[in-house]
């Protein structure tokens, strides 16, 4: 397992919760901490953490940073997802909600900063998810974080013939950087910040999941991007 730079009091507690709980992706663990190295949390902040599976994300940020989340999910029980905050001892600081990313029920400027790993590229493609939904939940000034699979570079014509079989119809929305980047930027409603991909991203993403996609990926499009921006 990777050696956390921000984690280390507890570590083991992490580790005892990614070997009991099933990674649905790349190690969220990792991909987190890539993220808030990027960022500027602060205790007290709320937060949303928006696609978060079985809570590390959340747990990760209560933990590390002090402060409030709000645990998005649709297809993970939000009850499951408290038991897993009780243990972790997190549930002064960590709630658990179910809801599909088009109906989510918060007031508008509700937090201060809006995260999702692995999780964005289900919804996000679309131009007006972010205008109409996502960004209005944040604060001016207020900061957003992705991590997801994605592209080094858009593909010239079609997915290469070896990733075909391979090729589930949902990995339409990868994407790359720069493409994510415009997206955002276009709108006026915020500053991208950065956009770019992970170090070592395809390696990272292999270590847990999607391997035969990943092996036939020959002229190395396939990758993990992360991106930040600050609300206008």
């Amino acid at each position: 397992m990777r050696e956390f730079k921000l984690c280390q009091k507890y570590c083991k507690e992490y580790e005892k919760f990614i070997n009991e709980n099933k990674m649905l992706g790349p190690n969220a663990m990792w991909l987190i901490e890539m993220l808030c190295e990027k960022m500027d949390l602060k205790p007290g902040m709320r937060v949303l953490d928006m696609g978060c599976g079985t809570g590390l994300t959340s747990i990760f940020l209560a933990k590390e940073f002090g402060v409030t989340v709000f645990a998005n999910d649709l297809w993970i029980s939000p009850t499951e997802n408290h038991k897993r905050f009780v243990e972790m001892k997190v549930d002064d600081k960590v709630f658990p909600i179910h809801s599909e990313a088009h109906s989510l029920p918060y007031a508008d400027e509700f937090f201060d900063v809006a995260i999702s790993i692995d999780a964005y590229h289900y919804f996000g493609t679309d131009e007006l998810y972010f205008p109409n939904y996502f960004s209005r939940l944040v604060k001016s000034t207020g900061q957003f974080g992705i991590v997801s699979p994605g592209l080094t570079k858009e593909f010239e014509k079609s997915v290469p013939q070896e990733m075909k079989p391979y090729w589930e119809p949902d990995m339409y929305t990868f994407h790359s950087a720069l493409w994510w980047k415009d997206l955002w930027q276009k709108t006026g409603l915020a500053d991208v910040t950065f956009a770019d991909e992970i170090p070592e991203g395809k390696e990272i993403w292999r270590k847990d999941a999607d391997f035969e996609l990943l092996d036939s990926d020959k002229e190395g499009y396939l990758t993990l991007i992360m991106m930040t921006a600050i609300k206008k």
